[in-house]
């Protein structure tokens, strides 16, 4: 009988110039996310300062991290803790619907259509964008007024 001689080793080309290079791209993958992250940020909180300015809030409130979604949502019409909320999981989802309710009355107090969340859902930055830049003035007591009388009632 034949017996036949099967080599059943393995070869494969990885050195530690492969593992190099994998940790090179990785980093490289890691440094543009923190940019555009960062990016992100810088943009997003940019528009969200000229929206809280014509809602009467100080600026600077739109560069606080969660701070400027509890205020989105007051100025909305709704309860600012949905911020916290958000970062809660499976929760989220149910602060997601109040957070496009605030969007929503945030648009109808700048004068605009009912339609318009729907630019709010699908296309947020089209939304702060468009909020920001637009000339429409804010309907109603401003935010910081309302907060100022509350308080010297109180005093």
């Amino acid at each position: 009988m034949d017996s036949y001689n099967y080599d059943y080793t393995y070869h494969t080309s990885a050195g530690t110039g492969d593992t190099a290079a994998a940790v090179a791209v990785f980093m490289g993958f890691l440094f543009f996310f923190f940019i555009f992250a960062l990016i992100s940020y810088v943009v997003t909180a940019w528009l969200l300062g000229r929206i809280f300015k014509k809602a009467g809030v100080e600026q600077w409130v739109a560069w606080v991290p969660v701070y400027n979604t509890w205020k989105l949502l007051e100025i909305g019409g709704q309860q600012g803790f949905w911020a916290v909320l958000s970062l809660v999981p499976i929760v989220n989802i149910v602060s997601a619907i109040f957070m496009y309710i605030a969007m929503y009355h945030i648009g109808k107090k700048l004068g605009k259509e009912d339609w318009f969340i729907v630019i709010a859902i699908f296309l947020p930055l089209v939304w702060l964008i468009w909020l920001a830049f637009d000339d429409s003035k804010w309907a109603g007591a401003k935010v910081a007024a309302s907060s100022k009388k509350s308080a010297t009632k109180a005093a």
